[in-house]
């Protein structure tokens, strides 16, 4: 009898450490101070749930606690819905390393942040649309991409992305893939996202949707209408931005290794004026 007690109580202690090893990911992985508040009340919820129906017998309250928390659970899918389909296609591919951040250190190289600084410069002079994304250590790969472009593997150069970028070419409406000092692709389709849809254009939205999906990353942009430069780092947008302004905060994520716990370097600034064909 004893025994059977002892495995129950066993099973009710790591059923917790689980439970709160879970609860301590989900926290972590969570930098936004009002989605960090909701994701607290909503596991407050379900500890208080769990409580009242093993502890308690209060039937009624337990089941209304339990509509409650279904109608929370909602709320949040609803409100969630991208964040759970990046662990959705991160559970689906394997990608546990970048689900828990385990991935490696941060591949911009410093000799990278002049290079894309001014490449951005000058096409924003010429009012040249492009849209580049930095990779620093998300790992990305051909299946995080609508379309994964064309495999480049090039030395990084002012010149070779000036002319990816070129009207004339296949390749100057989708992204370019940079990784350390190496263009890895073009004319890579990135996801969309959903946020700011009557605000942004095409590139933007492409820029916010990778960013969304994967925190380790960087996407710069310029708009082909009125030459403005963007930065977006997880799933924000700061704009508009010089140049010089691009080199601080390209400069300011290499020093800081890219953490996903890091706060988005600089201002994320909205915007009511859309470019349509950004």
């Amino acid at each position: 009898m004893g025994g059977v007690f002892g495995l129950i109580q066993l099973g009710v202690v790591l059923d917790l450490l689980l439970a709160t090893a879970l609860g301590m990911v989900l926290l972590a992985r969570v930098n936004e101070p009002r989605t960090l508040w909701l994701l607290r009340g909503y596991l407050t919820l379900v500890a208080v749930a769990w409580v009242v129906q093993r502890y308690a017998n209060l039937p009624l309250t337990s089941k209304l606690i339990d509509a409650l928390v279904m109608a929370c659970s909602l709320a949040l899918a609803i409100l969630w819905q991208g964040e759970l389909r990046r662990l959705m296609e991160l559970l689906g591919t394997g990608r546990l390393d970048v689900l828990f951040g385990s991935q490696r250190a941060n591949k911009l190289a410093s000799g990278s942040v002049p290079v894309l600084s001014e490449a951005a410069g000058r096409l924003s002079q010429l009012r040249r649309g492009g849209l580049i994304v930095v990779d620093l250590g998300s790992d990305l790969r051909p299946e995080d991409f609508l379309n994964p472009g064309i495999a480049l593997d090039a030395q990084l150069s002012v010149d070779l992305l000036l002319n990816l970028f070129a009207l004339d070419t296949p390749l100057h409406d989708g992204a370019v893939l940079v990784k350390g000092n190496r263009i890895l692709s073009a004319g890579v389709i990135l996801p969309l996202s959903r946020q700011g849809l009557n605000r942004f254009g095409t590139r933007h939205l492409a820029a916010l949707g990778i960013t969304e999906r994967f925190d380790r990353c960087l996407c710069i942009v310029v708009s082909e209408e009125t030459g403005t430069l963007s930065l977006a780092r997880q799933g924000r947008l700061e704009r508009p931005i010089t140049s010089s302004r691009l080199q601080e905060l390209l400069a300011e994520a290499l020093a800081q290794g890219a953490k996903p716990g890091a706060k988005a370097a600089g201002r994320s600034v909205s915007v009511d004026t859309a470019d349509p064909l950004a």
